[in-house]
């Protein structure tokens, strides 16, 4: 039985020859995305900036823009002839010993070489006395230095100059540097198409009524939905399939045509009315099932490619909602991000923290655990996490309660109160 590292690994192996040989960047299409959609999407095309960062020099302050600013020393007048504002430059000329009143993000006057700060001056004991129609002058209360507080043009990106290279997952701050540059629309790789569904006799979809005491709702593929819904994907659910082999080999057979990943849920266990490995094998292969890991030890990582152009890579989840989840967040949404053309720099990380177990837990040796948990931090920044009580998979008000995963390593048995524990707060639980 594989260890998750060692699936983890594996996974990534084969997505990294998958986008080199199997359906390499260079051959995916390529969509027009309007800039305020593009959160989390993979830019496909390097973008280069129209023009200089500053357009021209400007005032880092609100101040007064002054010549020869390197022979002014303390105590030094000035005549203050006009002013430049935001959106509003002064367009006269000035000669030693004249500047301007200046606010911060004004364009500095060519002949202009200083920015005075205005508490540097007397400005607070004559503003009250400023007549800005006529000429004025200030009085420096410190020695000027030249350059100072001028962002000088193109200092921050220089016309021409790629400021987001192809494969950046987009996020809010990149779209605020893309919006400053004026760029309405981008480039992305056209998103992946992931197929999910789910197996049972027993499942009954959501908003429909259940009529037996056996049938129970299916809440795996609005869980995936939720948990994949920020990649940059394009889901097909492909609904619920009954316990049938012939069935089965049906809707797995639709989706490989139409997918570039195929996600199930149950059904890949060894009962008797379990076919979804029985249908991977025959129409491509399982390369891995069952991981050292609880809950989610029956998890199959395969590809199909029977009659296709490409393979089709398979991640088969168990069936119960806690393992849905752990597998999903372990290997399905990393693999995800890697396909979808993310380097790994641009993969969102998984956070690890440690912190003070608060009570004792109980764990067999032999599988690394993923234990519910909720953490907490107290006032001097230390974090601190207690492991519920019983932690059976099937308990689903106990995962909605929880906000983290205490992380115990296979080799690991029962561990006491006070010991520093690894924890995985869930992502969307972040601040």
């Amino acid at each position: 039985m594989i260890t998750m590292e060692e699936l983890q690994a594996a996974i990534t192996d084969r997505v990294d020859s998958y986008n080199k040989n199997d359906f390499p960047l260079q051959k995916r299409a390529i969509n027009t995305c309007d800039l305020l959609k593009s959160r989390h999407q993979i830019l496909a095309q390097d973008i280069a900036s129209a023009f200089d960062v500053p357009r021209q020099n400007v005032s880092a302050m609100d101040g007064y823009a002054i010549t020869q600013g390197s022979e002014l020393s303390s105590d030094s007048i000035i005549e203050i002839i006009g002013e430049s504002q935001a959106g509003s430059a002064y367009t006269g000329k000035l000669i030693a010993g004249q500047g301007v009143r200046i606010f911060t993000g004004a364009v500095v006057p060519d002949s202009c070489d200083t920015v005075i700060m205005q508490e540097n001056t007397n400005f607070a004991e004559i503003k009250s006395t400023i007549d800005k129609s006529q000429p004025y002058t200030i009085t420096l209360a410190q020695t000027a230095q030249i350059d100072s507080n001028i962002r000088r043009q193109g200092e921050e990106v220089e016309s021409g100059e790629a400021v987001l290279s192809i494969g950046k997952r987009i996020n809010p701050t990149d779209i605020s540097l893309l919006a400053n540059l004026g760029v309405s629309q981008v480039s992305v790789f056209q998103p992946l198409t992931v197929g999910i569904l789910a197996t049972g006799d027993e499942l009954v979809a959501i908003g429909d009524e259940l009529t037996s005491l056996a049938q129970i709702y299916n809440s795996n593929t609005p869980t995936l939905k939720s948990l994949l819904a920020d990649l940059p994907i394009s889901i097909r659910d492909y609904g619920i399939i009954p316990d049938n082999l012939e069935q089965t080999t049906a809707a797995v057979n639709e989706a490989m045509q139409d997918c570039d990943v195929l996600i199930s849920t149950a059904g890949v266990s060894v009962g008797d009315y379990d076919f979804l490995t029985t249908v991977i094998e025959t129409l491509g292969q399982i390369n891995h099932y069952k991981v050292a890991m609880k809950p989610g030890k029956p998890f199959v990582f395969g590809e199909l490619s029977k009659d296709i152009d490409k393979p089709v890579l398979y991640f088969g989840l168990p069936g119960n909602p806690l393992s849905t989840v752990v597998g999903a967040l372990q290997f399905v949404i990393p693999a995800l991000w890697q396909m979808s053309g993310a380097p790994l720099a641009e993969q969102p990380m998984q956070l690890k923290i440690k912190a003070t177990l608060t009570n004792d837990v109980r764990k067999s040796v032999g599988r690394k655990d993923f234990q519910r948990g909720f953490l907490s931090q107290n006032e001097i920044g230390s974090y601190q996490v207690e492991c519920f009580s019983g932690q059976q998979s099937h308990r689903i008000k106990q995962l909605s309660r929880a906000n983290c995963f205490v992380v115990l390593d296979k080799d690991s048995g029962n561990v006491s109160a006070n010991s520093i524990v690894t924890v995985q707060p869930f992502p969307w639980l972040y601040t």
